[in-house]
């Protein structure tokens, strides 16, 4: 497709809107959306090599989808007409492309036959699809490093992680590549890259968002998928168009009292919160977090809400020990699809070495593991529902230990190594996952060098639309932005705060 003269759109002024502003310029004329889709190409081809970010690209098929809805004449119809968008590497598939779950196991699949049904409910919005963001393999880690891609590296400082496992998502958003990019959350991996990279992250509560139609549940519904995006509206938007009922699927949910972009746009009441300020697994909080949650609970003070101290009645080690046998036997699960749909089973070497780790420990999980894994999370999510007979939502840290420098979290490491890294990012965001409650993570500070620092907020099932009213309020009062880019050729590789 050639660009028309006409349709040149500046970096700056497609920095300078969110994918809600960028679909009502398409739908009222003054924005085209092929102008959009050029703009973020530009952004990609010049801060990608500096991140990492995008892993495939896919622009020819965004521009045939473009065609397509400019033949029917829809181009300028639909909630989300004309806005760029990244998929992520992981269980989520656009037809005639491949899906690798950051694996060299699933390097040379064959590409899908059909789009996932969330993928085809952003199509039919008016999305343009042109690209997938990084995943760490399998989704296993809560950094985005792997042996197939090589590491993404945070927008503020890219010698740090972007977290994971949805830290391509969040790179490509916090360095204004999209305004928003789909994502998914299985223990964390939309929160945690959120914090990390200073933008919004909502986990909605399990089977909110479909995930077939090939599965209609990830990890006994621990994964749930949705976006990371600069503004709360748009995350907003996105749920509205994403969510409900797909075909064939056994759970479903009610739908809410009103549209999501519409709480956004409410002034939530006088919340009663509670504080959970210690990590289930027992990590200390970094000075700086400790420093943004008091922060935080003053802002929520002054804005008229009721905050008071909480303890969780959790059982840890119940709690990880299920959610790692989940996590385990589905990975197990897809590696003897991948050595069925071969013929042979995989060579030793193809996963990397935590993967082979968790692998071998799930060989040995028996079906009574399984059905109480299962049980717990129906217990979990019972207890964690009781709680919120006396509080409206619940506040705590995303992560205990600050960003961490690429490699520490690295699939690569010996698995003891990887072990003790990694509890610090994982003791306050795999709760809300077997609870199946919905939590998201507000960009809320920085520690003391100028790496973001994210706070979450949970609330009981289905109450996504209270979380948006407080995301809303906060984000008005206490805004917050993206890091700052130098493009120019001779300065490449410095992305800066």
């Amino acid at each position: 497709m050639t660009l028309d003269a006409t349709a040149f759109l500046s970096q700056a002024d497609y920095l300078a809107l969110d994918a809600t502003a960028m679909a009502e310029g398409v739908r009222n004329g003054t924005l085209q959306a092929q102008a959009l889709l050029h703009a973020a190409i530009e952004r990609c081809e010049q801060l990608n090599p500096q991140v990492n970010a995008v892993v495939m690209r896919h622009d020819q098929l965004a521009f045939d989808q473009l065609r397509a809805r400019q033949a029917a004449g829809t181009e300028r119809q639909g909630a989300l007409a004309g806005v760029p968008m990244l998929l992520k590497d992981l269980n989520t598939y656009l037809a005639g492309t491949v899906t690798t779950n950051g694996s060299c196991l699933l390097a040379d699949t064959p590409p899908a036959q059909a789009n996932s049904t969330v993928v085809e409910r952003y199509l039919e919005a008016g999305m343009l699809v042109f690209g997938k963001t990084a995943s760490p393999e399998f989704g296993m880690t809560t950094t985005t490093e792997s042996a197939l891609w090589g590491a993404t590296g945070n927008p503020w400082r890219p010698g740090y992680s972007a977290g994971g496992s949805s830290g391509g998502a969040a790179a490509a958003v916090a360095a204004g590549i999209v305004p928003v990019a789909h994502a998914t959350d299985g223990g964390g991996s939309i929160r945690i890259p959120a914090s990390y990279c200073g933008v919004f992250g909502m986990k909605p509560t399990r089977y909110r968002n479909p995930q077939g139609p090939a599965s209609f549940e990830g990890w006994f519904g621990a994964s749930c998928g949705h976006v990371v995006s600069r503004s709360v509206r748009d995350s907003a938007l996105l749920l509205d168009v994403s969510h409900g009922h797909e075909r064939g699927s056994p759970y479903w949910l009610a739908q809410p009292a009103r549209p999501f972009g519409e709480e956004v746009r409410r002034a939530p009441h006088a919340l009663r919160i509670g504080v959970v300020s210690d990590d289930l697994t027992g990590t200390p909080l970094h000075p700086d977090i400790q420093a943004v949650l008091q922060q935080t609970v003053e802002r929520l003070q002054a804005l008229g809400h009721q905050v008071r101290p909480l303890t969780l009645p959790v059982d840890a080690q119940q709690l990880y020990g299920a959610h790692g046998a989940t996590s385990g036997v589905t990975l197990l699960t897809a590696v003897r699809d991948r050595e069925a749909a071969l013929g042979r089973p995989m060579d030793a070497h193809a996963l990397e070495p935590v993967t082979r780790h968790v692998l071998n420990q799930a060989s040995s999980a028996t079906a009574e593991q399984l059905y109480r894994a299962r049980r717990t999370f129906e217990l979990v999510g019972l207890k964690m529902e009781a709680v919120f007979d006396d509080i409206d939502l619940i506040l705590s840290p995303v992560t205990a230990h600050l960003t961490p420098p690429l490699g520490l979290l690295s699939l690569q490491n010996r698995y003891e190594d990887y072990v003790r890294h990694i509890v610090g990012s994982i003791g306050f965001t795999v709760l809300a996952n077997v609870s199946g409650q919905p939590a998201m993570s507000v960009p809320s500070g920085a520690s003391r060098d100028g790496l973001p620092i994210g706070m979450m907020f949970t609330a009981a099932a289905c109450q996504e639309g209270r979380l948006f009213q407080l995301a809303g309020q906060l984000e008005h009062h206490y805004p917050w932005g993206l890091p700052r880019h130098d493009t120019h050729p001779a300065h490449q590789g410095s992305v800066h705060a």
